[in-house]
């Protein structure tokens, strides 16, 4: 048995363990502004952070005045992971963190992300950690709903046959959090700092209650978790 407070552990992918969203935001403002509108890599990401490019078609649609076609969402996806396999870095201290995690749950580790399967695998991969997850790799595009619903962490709870109440999530961004306190997990939300990540007060803002900013000490951070205490009511 762990010595850990958790069954599970399972890891939003952007911007938690590996350095991605500038690269792909950067992509994805180049696309936007050759259909029409002129945006900012650090406007994407306020748009966009933690949200599926597929599931912003609307929007897309409403500011540039064109459909958002398969063939568009496929050279999005062909540029953007050119584009990855150049630059990708890992968040510091993610490896560490995803060995150490692995030894100690016997492989109880996930990834739940909002991605397409493909990028996720590849950018693990590129950065050592797809040996110690495996085809526990689950991504939003799979299911009928993407974050911030909770299916992408019930699939990964249930594969890994683990109560998601007894689950630590970790995120970074407002949607994934979301999804994961929907799903009955304790979120712990990651908050370095910077654009390519919600802030820690956003994080709080949506009920997120355990904050931390190294990577490096997450495995510390859930070691020392307690479960809150639950509040009786006053006998008359």
């Amino acid at each position: 048995m762990s010595d850990l407070p958790f069954d599970a552990v399972i890891f939003d992918c952007d911007g938690v363990l590996v350095d991605s969203e500038p690269i792909t935001n950067r992509i994805l403002a180049e696309m936007l502004a050759e259909l029409g509108w002129p945006i900012s890599a650090e406007e994407t990401m306020r748009v966009f952070l933690g949200k599926a490019v597929m599931d912003e078609a609307a929007l897309i649609e409403a500011r540039t005045g064109k459909p958002v076609t398969p063939a568009w969402l496929a050279q999005f996806r062909h540029r953007r992971n050119i584009a990855l396999e150049r630059e990708l870095v890992e968040i510091p201290g993610a490896p560490a963190a995803v060995r150490s995690l692995h030894a100690s749950l016997h492989g109880r580790i996930a990834v739940a992300s909002g991605a397409d399967r493909p990028k996720v695998q590849m950018q693990l991969a590129m950065t050592g950690m797809l040996a110690y997850f495996g085809e526990r790799i689950f991504s939003g595009h799979d299911l009928p709903r993407s974050k911030p619903h909770p299916d992408v962490y019930l699939a990964a709870a249930a594969a890994l046959q683990a109560d998601p109440a007894r689950c630590a999530v970790v995120e970074d961004t407002v949607t994934g959090a979301t999804a994961g306190l929907a799903a009955g997990a304790t979120v712990f939300g990651f908050s370095p700092g910077g654009p390519s990540h919600d802030s820690a007060q956003a994080l709080r803002g949506i009920g997120v209650q355990h904050i931390f900013h190294d990577m490096a000490q997450l495995p510390a951070v859930l070691a020392q978790w307690r479960a809150p205490r639950p509040v009786h009511a006053a006998t008359p």
